[in-house]
């Protein structure tokens, strides 16, 4: 029992390395075609397109209740500590650094990481990429390199969207619930806020972006299994893709703070 308890742990370690391995090596393949950008920009355009655009919708709704769910939120902790006066600099700054780039990075891994996964591996098992590969296309250069620097770029105004969005979903329920005017608010915004808290979590907001990009496309060129292993590998690429948000978030937090 022990024995095969420690086979199956061995083998479990094997494979998250394995997989580790292969993971870097088609970031490094992405990092050796970048001097073909020019080339696909088209590609990359396209891609910022799918990627930053259309999930705006779903960005912007998930921002104005992150904001005021933040706000009551706040106005709770600070409740009988300090004055409610503080409520803009309390919402602004979590959104801003935490919430605003994490929850905006769930989203993509949910909308745009399975997207990537599902529909890299559809041309897996229909054989579209071994095509590629016999026309002397590489599948790194024409799939993945746009999908990665398109999230990458993108990625950062998606956040900026959200963070406006989320502060003024915070103000809303401030003014409209708990009477602190817009002057109060945006005054204690303003006079806390702090350019290193923005360019944090802009930076964050690349790094989330490249890896849930990155992990779609390997395992989109992973799948086997004709239809049911498309299905896995799209929910194994929102699985992986969040929890390695949340992952990367604290060990960003622990480096840089």
């Amino acid at each position: 029992m022990t024995g095969s308890i420690v086979a199956v742990i061995g083998q479990k370690t094997l494979n998250f390395f394995q997989e580790f391995g292969q993971i870097s090596r088609l970031f490094f393949d992405i990092l050796k075609f970048s001097r073909k950008i020019p080339k696909s920009r088209r590609l990359i355009l396209s891609q910022m397109e799918h990627i930053g655009v259309n999930s705006l919708p779903l960005v912007i709704i998930i921002a104005v209740f992150t904001g005021a769910v933040a706000a009551w939120q706040a106005a709770y902790q600070l409740k009988g500590l300090a004055p409610l006066s503080f409520l803009g600099t309390a919402t602004s700054r979590a959104i801003i650094t935490e919430l605003g780039p994490v929850l905006t990075g769930i989203v993509i891994a949910g909308r745009v990481g399975a997207s990537i996964a599902a529909e890299l591996g559809s041309m897996k098992v229909t054989e579209q990429i071994d095509a590629l590969e016999t026309m002397g296309i590489s599948p790194v250069r024409f799939l993945a390199l746009p999908r990665f620097y398109a999230a990458l770029l993108m990625m950062p105004f998606l956040i900026v969207f959200a963070d406006v969005i989320a502060v003024l979903g915070a103000f809303l329920v401030s003014n409209y619930f708990l009477g602190i005017s817009f002057d109060v608010f945006f005054q204690s915004v303003k006079r806390f806020f702090e350019m290193g808290d923005f360019l944090f979590g802009m930076f964050k907001g690349m790094v989330f972006g490249g890896m849930t990009a990155l992990l779609g496309c390997h395992i989109g060129f992973r799948t086997e299994g004709g239809a049911e292993g498309v299905g896995i590998s799209t929910i194994r690429a929102f699985v992986f893709a969040s929890a390695i948000i949340l992952i990367s978030d604290y060990i960003l937090w622990s480096l840089i703070f």
